[in-house]
């Protein structure tokens, strides 16, 4: 029976694929430049050994972030993958970087390289094994859910890119004689520059928190509510620590009648459901629904009146009115860019308060953590 890799074990074989074609790369690659006297193909060459670096650092990080969690650490490693494609973003600035300036350096003093057939024949070779690389690193980065894998597979097409232009320029040098390597390594440095930057900025993202996959909370949303027990699914939030695994709360809205034996195992059917499908365990939290009395309904519909004048609120949910000490509660859910969110719900209060003078009304401010 075939062994099925897990995910670590494919992460790791892609990379070491990934070191073994760059290292091949650098040995050919270096013997051109220095046999044409070509700074261009040279930088090309280093740029493949922190390539090789790169897949390295991958594949400490995939094995640092597969460690399983421990007292300091509950949540698991998986985020150290974060830091590994970070690190991977700096290499590629650093990259670009080093190429600006060699080009700089190179368009003031020229330097007539040497081609031969073969060597473009070497850059060719490079060229169409380093899409193929990066197609595949951006393919399994996919699949694995990868950003290490992901920004590698980036990096090696811009490489391509790279050798392209280097191979163009060697053209031109053997057939007319002119030397565009100084002027192409500027403009495919600044190119590799915004690869990197994206990159970084992509990491920090996921390092800082950023809004949970729409597509995943919807489906997560109409999962919970095809539970005939449940009203509607509210306030669910994701927390990221490591591609694909979740942790989570949501709340959902149940009647007020429901005993806590049936809550418990409306909440027992839900966490393992989700983690089942969507490998995001969850807390479950419980909306009470009480509009079974004429005046709860009264005031609920009074409510969703006053609150659909106000574009700035997304939602109201949670809505419960306890007549026997007259309060009611219920959050609204405002735009990020209410400022401030205390003046509507004061309006909202003070115009509830003046329908309804018995009762107290408490309103939370919700954000829109997921949609």
């Amino acid at each position: 029976m075939r062994h099925e890799l897990s995910r670590t074990e494919e992460i790791v074989r892609v990379s070491y694929r990934g070191i073994g074609a760059n290292l091949l790369l650098v040995l050919l690659k270096g013997a051109v430049g220095l046999a044409a006297h070509s700074i261009a193909v040279v930088l090309d060459a280093v740029n493949n050994l922190s390539d090789a670096l790169s897949s390295l650092i991958t594949i400490i990080g995939t094995k640092m972030a597969g460690k399983a969690a421990d007292r300091k650490h509950p949540y698991g490693h998986g985020r150290i993958e974060y830091v590994t494609a970070s690190l991977i973003a700096v290499i590629v600035l650093l990259a670009g970087i080093t190429s600006l300036k060699e080009s700089v350096v190179k368009l003031i003093h020229p330097e007539k390289p040497h081609y031969t057939a073969l060597s473009l024949i070497v850059l060719a070779g490079g060229v169409a094994l380093k899409i193929l690389l990066g197609s595949y690193y951006r393919k399994k980065g996919a699949a694995l859910s990868s950003a290490s894998l992901s920004a590698s597979g980036v990096d090696a097409l811009f490489d391509a890119v790279i050798g392209l232009a280097t191979l163009i320029s060697a053209a031109f040098s053997m057939s007319l004689g002119w030397n565009l390597e100084g002027l192409l390594g500027i403009v495919i440095s600044l190119f590799i520059l915004k690869a990197g930057a994206d990159i970084i900025m992509e990491t920090v993202n996921h390092i800082i928190g950023i809004r949970a996959d729409d597509e995943l909370t919807a489906q997560i949303r109409e999962r919970i509510c095809e539970n005939p027990n449940v009203h509607g699914a509210y306030d669910l939030i994701l927390h990221n620590y490591g591609p694909d695994k979740y942790f989570g709360t949501v709340h959902v809205e149940v009647d007020d009648n429901m005993s806590a034996r049936e809550i418990d195992a409306l909440s027992r059917s839900i966490v393992p459901q989700i983690y089942q499908e969507f490998g995001v365990l969850l807390t479950v939290g419980i909306y009470a629904t009480n509009t079974h009395t004429e005046t709860a309904q009264q005031i609920r519909e009074t409510v969703r009146h006053i609150v659909s004048q106000y574009p700035e609120i997304l939602q109201m949910h949670g809505f419960y009115a306890e007549e026997a000490v007259r309060a009611v509660s219920f959050d609204i859910m405002l735009d990020y860019d209410t400022d401030p969110p205390e003046q509507i719900t004061d309006e909202i209060r003070s115009e509830l308060t003046r329908r309804f003078p018995d009762y107290q009304f408490f309103i939370n401010i919700d954000r829109d953590f997921s949609d």
